[in-house]
């Protein structure tokens, strides 16, 4: 039976406004469960509630799916269940400024102990100050210090009167003390001492000898005396502080007696505090304009860090660095990281240039996304994941770890040279959740054995729904559903049908709804503007069709400039007349969101040879792997279906004329196997007919893809030239599911002027562009006379013999 063209019924599946059930989307109720997801709302299940390490989720799937969303609302309901996590702290490190402390703490008392702490080193100021300018302190100061000058000064009196007795004067000089001999009790002066008999003033010499030992005796004990001196006034101090700071310090350990750390803590403030009481007071009498005690400026900027020599060392030292604070969270927290470079997953340590020099202290330490979302759930986008230099490692060392461990890749590959810190890491327990493609997904799971140890739970995303009445009704939800998140105006019935109709166009099949969120979306906001451009309340079936329009306007300027070239005659195409060996090829050429059909010519020559098809393409290195696998099966074709018994003797070409890019796929193989059988059995193909269509070696023609893409593509093509009646498109019989076709296409079928013609096989093709039945094989072996496969196979057999008189040196024979 000759194949007949399809009727326009089964070019689209349309909507029926009517069987929708509703006059707007106003009257829909929002879609509560995630259209057609039921395999990945199984996977984010059962992912988020597992609780085991490693089970750690990859949602993958295309872009504009509503993949982060469908997470979102699913991790909010298991999260909002949970607990709130701790708040966590960075505090001095008093025994190694170089290591701070990490403090946990129940969430909410992160900000008090900060609050705690900023009161109390107010109170510390204050309350040192007053204690140290009492009076007495003052008396006990001072009785120290005339204690150190009486020992200093009987010390020297005794040497002096024991100087005086033998006639030597202790004196002051510019230099230091000296010792002079004396008479009459007055200073000799080196003329008169030069005047004494010798043996007097050999006396002299020697016992300013033994006074000077005495003397330098005397002075050795200054030192030690001053170092007594200190450590009584370190001890008065240390008494004075503790009376001062005790109770305050006291105070905050029975608020925060639970927490040990924290208890810990506070006793390493008491005592450092105590050891470095001048810390305060040089602040405080700094800010008075007072000039700090002899020796406390030394003290000061020892017990200083870095960066509080430039800020308020009382207000930096003893400060807490709040890094996580969940005093507003309400069950587990949930952070989406936008920008996930290295740095902002664990954390940094910043750097203040002080006197050419970078310094840092642990009030510099930032979180990183790792530490906001600790106790709860991470989300991620993997392409931006990867991207990122040293993050997507840092992330895996983290989850193998258990643990966030501040550093930055600087420090790690020794790059700077700078003063840093090696803050304390913290316990890790966090699901993290991957949002990428599909690639993505395969890829790591190929070439990184620690992925799949990692991320244990594949979500995949499905893009399309089965298109039925129960998803239909669905789909008209999820489209209200759009409409108020994104506070659009409502839709009337026909408008929905026609989203209903670009969705499965969007698809590619008949049978099924794309579900891709953000390309619905994006057509009821165009639909929306356009409504509002018509002054209309509610968006008709015009706002969207004019919105499908507008978007195909925008982008199809190459499209146009294509077929501007075939209508001038640049690019050689045939839409009317016989040609033997040439036929018309169907490619679809993407350029971003824009696909469209466009018609390639296809010859094919033949002649005598050894069995050889030559794809001039895959010769030049312009055709693709998938490209050349197609023209090899028409050599395994041609030989096992055309004389079996005799050797493939003919030397084949086959060229996309005018192409000059690379061409990959098989959707042409059927196309130039038809142009093969032309050449071969000299018969003319209709040039008013475009083909596409892979093949197998048993002549089965096999669905491809773009279909409405290629039909399109050549009826633009055949409408700018004028519609004869001739024209049509010759397509899979399998691919006759996915035609969801325009509506121009489609009135023209109905009038008779455009066809698209189902091909099951090559048999079937052949007849539809030869207008000769293609002929069955009789119980004599041969094709029927007349037939085109008998033509090919006598022709096949000519080659053979020609061949074999060639090699033997004899004349041809014929058939």
């Amino acid at each position: 039976m000759p194949v007949k063209p399809l009727p326009p019924q089964a070019l689209k599946r349309r909507s029926d406004p009517a069987k929708l059930g509703f006059a707007t989307t106003a009257d829909l109720k929002d879609l509560d469960e995630p259209l057609g997801q039921e395999r990945a709302v199984e996977a984010l299940r059962f992912g988020i509630g597992i609780r085991s390490r490693g089970f750690n989720l990859f949602a993958l799937g295309p872009t504009a799916i509503g993949k982060h969303a469908t997470v979102r609302q699913f991790v909010e309901r298991e999260a909002a269940q949970q607990p709130t996590p701790p708040d966590w702290c960075y505090v001095n490190n008093f025994a190694d400024v170089h290591r701070p402390k990490a403090l946990q703490l129940p969430a909410g008392l992160g900000a008090k102990l900060q609050k705690d702490m900023e009161q109390l080193i107010e109170e510390l100021r204050t309350a040192i100050a007053a204690v140290f300018e009492s009076d007495e302190y003052r008396t006990r100061r001072q009785s120290i210090d005339e204690e150190f000058r009486e020992k200093q000064g009987h010390a020297f009196e005794a040497l002096q009167k024991r100087a005086n007795e033998r006639q030597v004067a202790l004196v002051r000089t510019p230099v230091g003390l000296a010792l002079a001999p004396m008479k009459d009790n007055e200073v000799m002066s080196p003329d008169d001492f030069q005047k004494l008999p010798q043996e007097m003033r050999q006396g002299f010499e020697a016992t300013i000898g033994e006074l000077q030992k005495e003397l330098q005796e005397t002075i050795r004990q200054i030192p030690r005396w001053d170092k007594e001196r200190r450590e009584k006034v370190r001890d008065v101090n240390r008494e004075v502080t503790e009376f001062a700071v005790g109770h305050l310090i006291e105070a905050l350990r029975h608020k925060y007696r639970e927490l040990a750390d924290v208890v810990a803590y506070l006793n390493a403030v008491q005592e450092d505090v105590t050891e470095n009481v001048t810390v305060f007071l040089a602040q405080s009498q700094a800010e008075e304009g007072q000039t700090l005690p002899q020796g406390a400026e030394a003290s000061a900027a020892a017990a200083a860090t870095p960066i509080a020599a430039a800020a308020p060392a009382i207000l930096r030292r003893y400060q807490v660095n709040l890094i996580v604070d969940n005093s507003a969270t309400k069950g587990a927290p949930i952070v989406y990281e936008d920008n996930p470079a290295q740095s902002n997953l664990v954390g940094r340590v910043e750097h203040i240039q002080q006197m050419g020099a970078l310094l840092t202290d642990f009030a510099l330490i930032q979180p990183g996304a790792l530490h906001r979302a600790n106790g709860g759930y991470l989300l991620l986008d993997a392409r931006k994941l990867l991207t990122h230099p040293y993050a997507y490692d840092a992330l895996k060392r983290a989850l193998q770890a258990g643990e966030i461990r501040i550093e930055s890749p600087a420090q790690m590959y020794s790059m700077i040279s700078a003063v840093s810190l090696e803050p304390e890491p913290t316990p890790l327990s966090v699901k993290v959740v991957l949002l990428g493609e599909r690639d993505i997904y395969y890829l790591l799971s190929a070439y990184d054995p620690e992925f799949a140890e990692l991320f244990k739970v594949e979500v995949d995303f499905d893009e399309d729904v089965d298109r039925g009445p129960i998803s239909g009704n669905s789909y008209s939800r999820l489209i209200a559903t759009l409409v108020r998140q994104h506070k659009l105006r409502d839709l009337d019935a026909p408008a929905v049908a026609r989203v209903i109709e670009f969705s499965a166009r969007l698809a590619g099949h008949s049978r099924k709804l794309s579900i891709r969120r953000g390309l619905i979306g994006d057509i009821l906001h165009e639909a929306d503007y356009f409504a509002a451009e018509a002054e209309r309340t509610v968006i008709c079936e015009s706002d969207v069709q004019a919105a499908i329009d507008a978007r195909i306007r925008r982008a199809d300027r190459v499209r146009e400039r294509s077929q501007e070239q075939i209508l001038e005659g640049t690019v050689l195409i045939d839409l009317e007349g016989e040609r033997i060996g040439q036929i018309n090829g169907l490619a679809v050429l993407s350029l971003g969101n824009m696909s469209f059909g466009r018609p390639n010519r296809i010859t094919a020559r033949v002649r005598m040879g050894r069995g050889e098809v030559i794809d001039i393409e895959r010769q030049v290195e312009l055709g693709g792997p998938i490209h050349s696998k197609g023209v090899l099966i028409l050599g395994a074709y041609l030989s096992a279906t055309f004389a079996p018994d005799r050797p493939l003797s003919l030397s084949a070409s086959v060229v996309f004329e005018q192409s000059y890019s690379g061409v990959e796929g098989d959707s042409a193989s059927s196309t130039e196997l038809y142009a093969l059988l032309s050449a071969l059995a000299e018969l003319p193909l209709r040039q008013s007919l475009a083909v596409t269509g892979s093949v197998n070696q048993y002549g089965q023609v096999q669905a491809i893809g773009g279909a409405n893409e290629k039909i399109e593509g050549f009826f633009d093509l055949c409408r700018a030239k004028g519609l004869t009646g001739t024209q049509g498109v010759l397509i899979p019989d399998s691919n006759v599911k996915h035609l969801m076709l325009r509506d121009g296409v489609i009135e023209a079928v109905s009038a008779g002027k455009f066809h698209i013609y189902p091909i099951r096989t090559i048999d079937e093709g052949i007849e539809v562009l030869t207008g000769v039945p293609a002929g069955k094989r009789g119980r004599d072996g041969r094709f029927p006379d007349g037939t085109v496969n008998r033509k090919v196979e006598d022709r096949l057999i000519a080659l053979a013999h020609a061949r074999r008189a060639f090699g033997a040196g004899l004349p041809a024979e014929g058939t």
